[in-house]
C-alpha cells in the first residue's frame, strides 16, 4: 500500500505543478486581453485584476512543493561552501527542520483563517464577490505539502546542493 500511496502523492505534486503552469498561462492571456481591449478603446473585463491576484496566490502555493522537490528554491551557498562537510550537513538538517516548522506553523494559521472564513461566510468583495475561505485555502494545502517535501529531504538525507536545480516543468 505504501508504494501506491507514494505514487499517488507524487502524481498530486506533479498535478499541482501542472495546474500552476496552466494558471500562469491563463493570467498571461487574461492580462493580454485586458491590455489590448483597453488600448483599443474597448472596456476591458473588470474581473481581470482580482482573478489575477487570486491565481497568483494559488499558483505560488500549489507549485511550491514541486519546487522543493526539484531543488529549485533559491539557496545561499557562499557560507555553506566555506564550511566543513560535517558542519554543512548539520546546518542543512537544521534548515530543513526550521523550514518544516515554519511551513507547518503557517499552514496551521492558514487552516484557521480558512475555517473561520468558511464558518462566518466572509466574502472578499472586489469586482465580484468571492468566498474569502477560498482565498485562504491554498495556504494550508501548499504549505503542508512543502513541509512534507522538506521532511522527505531530511529523512532521505538528501541535500538541496547535491545536484543543480532542475530545469522546466
Amino acid at each position: 500500500m505504501l508504494p501506491g500511496l507514494s505514487r499517488a502523492y507524487d502524481r498530486l505534486i506533479a498535478a499541482l505543478a501542472v495546474a500552476a503552469g496552466v494558471a500562469i498561462a491563463i493570467v498571461c492571456i487574461a492580462i493580454a486581453i485586458d491590455v489590448v481591449m483597453a488600448s483599443s478603446g474597448l472596456r476591458p473585463p473588470v474581473w481581470v485584476g482580482a482573478v489575477t491576484e487570486y491565481i497568483l496566490l494559488y499558483l505560488t502555493l500549489l507549485a511550491a512543493p514541486w519546487l522543493v522537490r526539484q531543488k529549485g528554491h533559491v539557496t545561499i551557498s557562499g557560507l555553506r561552501n566555506l564550511m566543513a562537510p560535517t558542519a554543512r550537513r548539520i546546518l542543512e538538517k537544521a534548515a530543513y527542520v526550521l523550514a518544516i516548522a515554519v511551513s507547518l506553523l503557517l499552514a496551521w494559521f492558514g487552516a484557521v483563517l480558512t475555517w473561520e472564513s468558511l464558518v462566518i461566510g466572509d466574502l472578499d468583495i472586489r469586482s465580484f464577490e468571492f468566498p474569502r475561505w477560498l482565498v485562504y485555502l491554498p495556504m494550508p494545502i501548499g504549505l503542508t505539502l512543502v513541509a512534507v517535501e522538506f521532511a522527505r529531504l531530511l529523512v532521505r538525507g538528501e541535500s538541496l546542493h547535491d545536484e543543480p536545480p532542475a530545469e522546466g516543468l
